[in-house]
Parts: C-alpha cells; structure tokens; sequence
C-alpha cells in the first residue's frame, strides 16, 4: 500500500513555508480563540519550551511528568545503594541480588504496555496519577520484607511504577511541537531517570540520619523507606488535581463535546505492532534505557566491591551515573532537534546511532578498567552516550504514528525493561564471572544491537542510507492509518494538522524548495 506507515518508499516533493507547522490547513479548522501562554501551532502544541515556566498547560504538564516520573525512579532504585547492609540483613545472595535488580525493572514490562493503550483511550493525567498512587502501598512494604524470596516480590511490584514514563513522554507530545519534542521529551525524560541517581545519594543519607537517630542498621533502612512513599501519594494527588491530557482540555471532556474522536483498541493495537519500525526501537531501547536500568542496579555494589570503597563513596560515584541525565538526556533530544533542522529525519537517526554505539564502546572499556579514576572517566562517558540516545530516541518515537503513539511508546519503553532484565539475567546473576566482565559483555550487546537503526525508512523522508520515496509526502503517510469510512467521519483530521507540523523533518533546503502536490 503506497505510504502506509508500515511500507518504505522513495522520494518527496512539495514546497512548503519555512515554519510550516506555523500554517493552518485549509481542511481543517483552527480554533483561533484559544488562548495559551506560549505561541502555539495549529494543534495547540507549544512552539518554545520555557524550562522555569509553569505557564497552563504546557509548562505545568511537563513539571507534573518529570517530576511523578522522578519520585518512581527513586522508589524503584532505592534498594540498590543500600545493598551492601539489605544482603546482610536478610542473607541475600549474589544470585538473590541478581534476581531482584531484574524483577526491578521486569514488573513494568507490563505496565508499560498497559499504560500505552491507557494514554490512548483514556489520557495520561488518569494513567500516570493511578500508577503512583496504587503503587505506594509497594513501596511502604519493603520496611517489612524479612525474606529473599519477599525481597525479589516487593521490588518486582514496585518497578511497576516504572511506567509513569510512557505516560510522561506521551504527555510532551501532545503539548509540545515536534521541531523542540526531542529536547522537551529528553528533558521530561532525562529529569525523571535523574532519580535512578539521586536516590544513590538520598537513601545512604536518610540512612545515615536514622541510624544517628538511634535505630540499629538493620532497621534504619526500613524506616527510609518511608520517605519515597509518602512522595507516592503528594505526586499522584497533585497530578489528578492540577495536569491536563490535552493542550485544550481533559480527554473525556473532548469526547463529550464531540471536539475528539474515540478511537478503538483494537485499531490503535493493529496499527502499532504491524509498523516494522516499533520492533526495531523497541530493540534499541532495549540497549540505552535498558542498559541504564541495569547499571543503576549493579554500579554501586561495583565500585564498592573492586575498588574496596566506603558504601557512601561507592554510592556517590554510583550517583553521578544516574545525575548525568541532568544534562545527558536533554543533550540527546537536543542533538536530535538540531541535526533535524538541517538534514531532517535523516539526521535524527544519524544521531541516534552514533550516541548510542558511543555508549557501548566505552561501556566496555568500564568493565575492564584496573584503576578508579580510569573506570570514573569511562563510566561518566558511557553514561552520556547511552542516555543522550534514550533522548535521541524519543526525537523519533513521536513520528513512528500519531495514532498509536500511546502504544508505540509503551511498547519502546518495555523495550526497555526487557533489555535491562535481559542483560541483569545474562550477565550480573552468574558467579562464574565478575561485575566488571558483565559490563564489558554488556557495551558489546549494546553495539551490536544499536545497528538495525540503519533499517529504519520513513517514505516521507528517508533513511540513514537511503532518501525519501518519490511522490510521497507527511500527509500519505499519517492519513493511511485510517480507513475511508473512518475519513469519511473526519477521524483524520488531527492527523493532517500533524503532518503539516511535521514537514520540518524534510530537513534543510527541501523545506522551502518542495511543494505538496495537490493531490496530497
């Protein structure tokens, strides 16, 4: 079928306004009333991203998703620094360890999944605040594990809040344009694995004061525990009762007023599973979040076990891993944009690939570095490359479909939980090698696995290798996700306001020196 998402054709023409998310389309009506803090395009989406702005909706949807994203992240991580006392309490063995990094970043697999489809037929506001509030309770029961088998299931269960992510990088790309989304995505992002770090730093530190406080070790880090839960429950309340799905209101409220289509699960599915390109990100999130997700689980007990460190020490070393998202991820998306505003998709994915490899390569060389300061520099570097691609990564997600973008994300997303337990299970559960022999193993999988992003062919706008099909433009691509009768009832309208916010990914000179056939 000649432009269905699925299909790779070649060649493009059209000409089309430098700033053409800018221009309203003739088909579609535009609500020119509405009025919003930041500049906005035809479907209301943000056209500047003001970081310390709070401006409704836009700015204040991306602090309630980075921030519900960040408290998971915490939660989910926070046994990790705390390893080296939890084996002694409760007799763990390396193997148990193993085991419950994996279940950590197993349980959201599935909710990762779920929360896809969720965001499509219900929005994310409802998604993310259910998810962080019915997920505390999980978190309060790690104060009363006693065994390693309840170690393994509590962690399990708690990882499933993991999944606030798709929720969060649904929500920016409902809000924000797609010339800044890899830059706003990465950011929401990035800000939210920032927890993965700062929870290496918060948890020996409530530690440390509890114990000052009078409570013996075994039972200090228990009562921590507390902490990220209670941060459960103030971020789901305040998600409910202050976010927004839509950049004109809450999805329910739309579809009420008739101003928002209800689409179908069974669509939305078809369209997400049966477009190659889902499988190949899902696969290459596998190998950047997935082999961040694995780190964050082994990199303190690392340091703390080669180089003979203090559990404090280790875990501050441990927590630069995970605080480079800070910067990292962010740069990643921002890279992403860039490059896209000279060579268009082409450049996102020349990006992707080589921040992601960048990662593997020095992630071998951590797991064979001799000296501290050595394995600190590779470490800080791999770091870089494999989250600056998580952000690259969701620079290109956002354009795989619009329709099933819920489910593309959730199933990007489990890719990377399945990788992260993956490699946990291949590499850090077996006593017949080391940690740091598990980390090289691990930069090598990552390499391998990084080069399908060379197959990944849009026919609007070509491949790494290879350029656009001919006659095919944004608008044949994104409206074939729905049938005649369904354009018939005007289900595709929002979808020609996007390929028109899209044509900036021809990149370059074929912005303004192609024309859209009429046809189109």
């Amino acid at each position: 079928m000649d432009g269905s998402p699925g299909s790779s054709m070649h060649g493009v023409t059209g000409r089309e306004p430098v700033l053409a998310f800018a221009v309203a389309s003739p088909m579609v009506p535009t609500d020119k009333t509405a009025h919003f803090d930041l500049p906005v395009d035809s479907e209301h989406k943000a056209k500047k991203f003001k970081l310390f702005s709070f401006a409704n909706p836009h700015m204040r949807t991306f602090h309630l998703s980075w921030i519900s994203f960040f408290t998971c992240f915490v939660s989910t991580f926070a046994a990790a620094p705390l390893v080296p006392i939890i084996r002694d309490n409760l007799n763990l063995t390396k193997g148990d360890i193993g085991n419950a990094g994996v279940a950590s970043v197993s349980g959201s697999i599935f909710s990762r999944l779920v929360m896809g489809a969720v965001c499509d037929l219900l929005g994310p506001r409802y998604g993310c605040a259910f998810l962080v509030m019915m997920t505390a309770p999980t978190v309060f029961c790690m104060s009363f594990v006693s065994s390693a088998g309840g170690y393994v299931a509590v962690r399990f269960m708690i990882g499933f809040s993991l999944a606030t992510f798709v929720s969060c990088q649904y929500w920016m790309s409902t809000m924000f344009n797609s010339q800044i989304i890899g830059l706003v995505n990465g950011t929401a992002a990035g800000w939210g694995n920032m927890g993965g770090g700062a929870t290496q730093l918060l948890m020996p530190v409530l530690f440390e004061i509890i114990k000052s406080a009078g409570a013996t070790p075994f039972t200090a880090w228990r009562i921590a525990f507390f902490i990220p839960g209670w941060l459960h429950i103030i971020m789901g309340l305040l998600v409910l009762t202050l976010g927004q799905d839509l950049p004109d209101g809450n999805l329910s409220t739309l579809q009420k007023k008739g101003e928002v289509a209800k689409d179908k699960f069974g669509k939305v599915l078809w369209y997400a599973v049966t477009n190659y390109r889902t499988w190949i990100f899902v696969l290459l999130y596998g190998y950047s979040m997935g082999v961040e997700l694995s780190t964050d689980n082994v990199i303190a007990e690392y340091f703390y076990d080669r180089f003979d460190l203090k559990l404090h020490t280790a875990g501050i070393i441990a927590a630069t891993f995970g605080m480079a998202n800070l910067v990292a991820r962010p740069f990643g998306g921002f890279a992403s944009d860039y490059m896209a505003r000279y060579f268009g998709m082409r450049g996102r994915l020349w990006t992707l690939w080589i921040l992601q490899t960048m990662g593997g390569v020095f992630c071998i060389l951590l797991g064979r570095a001799t000296s501290l300061p050595v394995a600190i520099a590779h470490m800080i570097i791999f770091s870089i490359g494999a989250q600056a691609a998580c952000g690259a990564t969701f620079g290109v997600v956002p354009f795989i479909s619009r329709r099933s973008l819920g489910i593309i994300s959730g199933l990007t997303g489990a890719g990377g939980n399945f990788g992260s337990g993956l490699t946990q299970l291949l590499f850090f559960t077996n006593n017949n090698h080391s940690t740091g022999t598990g980390l090289s193993h691990m930069g090598i999988m990552i390499v391998a696995c990084t080069l399908p992003v060379a197959a990944v062919h849009f026919p609007q706008w070509g491949s790494m290798f290879f350029p656009p099909s001919k006659g095919v433009v944004e608008e044949n691509y994104y409206i074939k996700e729905y049938t005649e009768e369904e354009r018939e009832n005007n289900m595709h309208l929002g979808n020609i306001k996007f390929a028109e916010n899209c044509r900036s990914e021809r990149g370059g000179n074929r912005v303004v020196s192609e024309a859209t056939p009429p046809h189109a």
